[in-house]
């Protein structure tokens, strides 16, 4: 047993080697002589450098406990904390584990958010470490949450374990061979569309989740101190407005992650997961824009480099993603549409922001003026003609996977084709087949394009749905455009000559040869028609 240390009452005893019967009697007198006649408010064990305990050695410490209420035990290896967990001494008194110590030194970044990062420890395994020294309320928290996000439908990864790193801790994750959307993006530019079409189809999801009452916070209340604090630094007029935008925004039950970006999204061999999940929260999707809209152009406003430093990528590729992004979640390419809803984004960014660098300041003092000007000015422009934050969500259906909707243009089959293989290829569909379907959709989307809302343009949409034994293929097309049933289209005479032959007309004639079904029908002012393939 070594010296003890003492602070204000506090006295810690390191406890070493064998505590059993033949020795048990000597640690306790050596303890009470150490304690006696200080004043001692409250014990720690020690118990790093403690290899065995006896029953006897237990008695010692149940005795120390009805005479001081105030003890507890740390840093207890897992073979004596398993004596004590038996022994009922876990539920007596604070007991806690000794830490396995992982060094990050050398290790590559994955990810990164808020409250820390996360580093790849070997090819198996990755650790997330925290800023806040005293964090293992944040991973008790976290672990619980991410636990809770896996239940409702959300693809995570649980920690498996808690270790110290450096003066503070740190959750280990099983994520072999991840590699962060932001690692992809800036080593792997072809990947891009692939990126953004993950990473909405992801936030679709957490948005479309209805969490239990009381299981997460809501994001409102702190949106508000932060945009109050702001509001004391610009006109009292236009600070007020700026609060009541905010209280205006209806509250959600509906799941945010609160820290939505490339880092927090990664590819473990081809499955995407949400990680850094500590943020999550409650509330109207507007308050998770406003972060994404932070995390890829607010930051790095001023200085570009900030994104570059952080996302591992430039400043161009994150504002192309911010808006690309923005633009398939809400499911149009209308720019006037997308300014819109990213107006009101950049208002409670901006009322986000200023706050920020006020509590968080760089050190460089002319910059952060210059940045939070900057800010200011934009901030000011919007509340002079924004009257409300609110905005038309994608509806429900628009959460569906299966579903994809967009702007009935030629110059978005690709996107209808990638839509369509990404769901034949997870169902292995041969080949040929998959050739064969792909014509068929191609014919009936150009098809919409051209002619169902000319001489303007409109929104469709196109499930697809993979059931049955035999496996088949459903494909349901709608849009809003004139009636047109093309079932009725009288079939070309393939066996005239060239010169007699009308033009036109073929490809919905080789989407009947193709699909094994085709059906048609009017309802609601919509044209919806069915195609099934046998895979």
């Amino acid at each position: 047993m070594s010296e003890n240390n003492h602070t204000d009452g506090l006295f810690t005893i390191e406890l070493t080697g064998r505590i059993d019967s033949g020795n048990a009697a000597e640690v306790e007198t050596d303890i009470l002589s150490r304690l006696n006649g200080q004043n001692v408010k409250a014990i720690v064990l020690d118990a790093s450098a403690l290899d065995y305990i006896s029953s006897a050695g237990l008695r010692v410490i149940l005795r120390l406990k009805k005479t001081w209420k105030d003890l507890t035990i740390e840093n207890v290896n897992p073979d004596i904390y398993e004596t004590l967990e038996m022994t009922g001494f876990t539920e007596m008194m604070t007991v806690k584990k000794a830490y396995r110590v992982v060094s990050v030194e050398g290790c590559e970044v994955i990810g990164e958010g808020f409250n820390g990062k996360v580093y790849r420890i070997d090819k198996d395994n990755v650790v997330k470490t925290y800023k806040n020294a005293d964090a293992l309320a944040e991973i008790q928290h976290e672990r619980e949450v991410a636990r809770l996000a896996l239940i409702l439908g959300v693809p995570t990864a649980i920690s498996y374990d808690v270790v110290r790193v450096g003066d503070s801790y740190g959750s280990v994750f099983e994520l072999l061979n991840a590699k962060s959307f932001s690692k992809l993006l800036a080593k792997e530019p072809d990947r891009y569309e692939f990126c953004v079409r993950e990473y909405v189809q992801m936030l679709r999801k957490i948005h479309s989740i209805t969490v239990p009452q009381g299981k997460l916070p809501s994001v409102k209340e702190k949106v508000l101190k932060q945009v109050t604090r702001t509001a004391e630094q610009l006109p009292k007029e236009l600070g007020e407005k700026l609060v009541s935008l905010v209280r205006a925004v209806p509250e959600s039950d509906h799941m945010i992650h609160g820290d939505y970006h490339t880092k927090n999204i990664v590819l473990c061999g081809d499955e995407v997961l949400l990680i850094d999940m500590d943020t999550l929260s409650v509330g109207h999707p507007i308050f998770e824009l406003f972060r994404m809209y932070n995390a890829f152009v607010g930051y790095s406003e001023y200085d570009p480099e900030i994104v570059l430093n952080f996302q591992g990528y430039p400043a161009e590729t994150a504002r192309r993603f911010w808006h690309d992004s923005l633009s398939a979640y809400l499911g149009t390419t209308d720019e006037a549409r997308i300014k819109d809803v990213e107006d009101k984004v950049r208002c409670v960014s901006y009322g986000n922001l200023i706050d920020w660098i006020t509590r968080h300041p760089t050190g460089d003092e002319a910059k952060d003026e210059a940045t939070r000007a900057l800010w200011k000015s934009e901030l000011v422009e919007l509340l002079g003609r924004l009257d409300s934050l609110e905005f038309d969500l994608p509806g429900e259906e628009a959460f569906d996977p299966d579903r994809l909707e967009l702007d009935a243009l030629s110059e978005n089959l690709d996107r209808v084709l990638d839509f369509v293989n990404e769901r034949l290829e997870g169902a292995d569909c041969p080949p040929k087949t998959q050739m064969q379907i792909n014509i068929a959709i191609e014919e009936i989307f150009v098809n919409i394009a051209h002619y169902a809302y000319a001489p303007g343009t409109g929104r469709m949409s196109l499930t697809v749905k993979l059931s049955g034994d035999p496996l088949e293929a459903t494909f349901i097309f709608v849009d809003r455009g004139k009636p047109y049933d093309p079932l009725k289209k009288e079939d070309p005479d393939i066996t005239l000559s060239a010169e007699e032959r009308q033009i036109g007309g073929l490809g919905i004639f080789m989407t009947k040869k193709i699909m094994d079904r085709m059906d048609y029908a009017y309802r609601d002012g919509q044209n919806i028609l069915t195609l099934v393939k046998k895979l």
